[in-house]
């Protein structure tokens, strides 16, 4: 049994593998439909955070592939709170097929997939967000025709998605530039396990070298869900890093702009960028569902 708890777990033929069924899910259900592959099975799905595309992408995506989902709300379930983490596992295993949950804390994936009788999969945590990435490379793909040698520029905040971003990068032979500012770098310890896995990575608190001829600029929101605290702090110190007309102008003239979304527009990314001629950033919200269907149809087709 198979779990998607990290892209690092999974080697680049799997994930190779797993990029050309999403190809082929997406351009089935846009010939008439997907068939019914997961008819009368059931992902239940555990919040901690809220969410629109994780959420949408993974009910109608089950629905798409003939299949159902619950959703389970923070209330509903209180992981590791009202209830053990190991009796939640066993108790949903018991009447679903997979599960999906959406965490703050790492360690209540790894521990919900140790006591799982199904497959586990990762929606989101603090440290990785690895259907997001799997979208995001599902994206260029379709835009450029491959994914080995294109270089990306990841510019704020690094956080979950930027670690999940570099490994998705190294598996697919992609390069990764960083721009940070000091103290909301990369650990060490994520750039170490980063290029062991192979990965060209750039770190710098510089934007603007960052960006230079690259084929992708990346962004996020500079303040993240439960960080809420340091939002004014982070608004004094992110704006050299917005992504703008000026910025996108360093990039390569066919780079695009990707966003994991939700936008603070005006902070992080500009309207004439997010809504202009090199963003993808819609297309990339819609392959949430695609790429989603690829994850699903491969752990839970028995």
């Amino acid at each position: 049994m198979r779990h998607f708890l990290e892209i690092a777990e999974w080697s680049a033929p799997e994930l190779e593998s797993l990029l050309n069924l999403a190809v082929h899910l997406k351009l089935e259900w846009q010939s008439g439909g997907n068939r019914p592959v997961l008819g009368g099975k059931i992902l239940a799905m555990v919040f901690q955070k809220p969410s629109l595309r994780t959420r949408v992408s993974f009910q109608v995506a089950m629905k798409h592939l003939g299949g159902d989902a619950i959703y389970l709300s923070p209330d509903e379930i209180g992981l590791g709170k009202r209830e053990s983490i190991p009796d939640v596992a066993r108790v949903l295993s018991g009447y679903a097929q997979g599960i999906m949950a959406r965490v703050f804390a790492p360690e209540h994936l790894t521990e919900l997939a140790a006591w799982a009788s199904v497959p586990v999969i990762n929606g989101l945590s603090d440290a990785s967000h690895p259907c997001q990435a799997f979208a995001d490379m599902l994206t260029l793909f379709e835009h450029f025709g491959a994914l080995r040698g294109l270089k990306i520029a990841y510019v704020g905040d690094s956080n979950n998605v930027t670690h999940s971003l570099g490994e998705a990068a190294a598996r697919y032979g992609a390069s990764l530039r960083v721009a940070s500012p000091q103290g909301y770098q990369m650990s060490v310890e994520a750039a170490e396990h980063l290029r062991g896995m192979g990965l060209a990575l750039t770190l710098t608190d510089d934007p603007k070298a960052a960006v230079e001829g690259v084929d992708c600029i990346y962004t996020d929101t500079w303040t993240s869900m439960g960080q809420e605290a340091e939002a004014e702090a982070r608004r004094r110190v992110f704006p050299p890093y917005q992504v703008n007309a000026d910025l996108l102008r360093l990039a390569a003239k066919h780079a695009v702009v990707l966003h994991c979304l939700p936008a603070h527009r005006g902070e992080e990314i500009t309207d004439e960028v997010a809504d202009g001629a090199h963003s993808l950033i819609f297309q990339q919200a819609a392959n949430r569902l695609h790429a989603q269907k690829a994850v699903l149809a491969r752990l839970m087709v028995s």
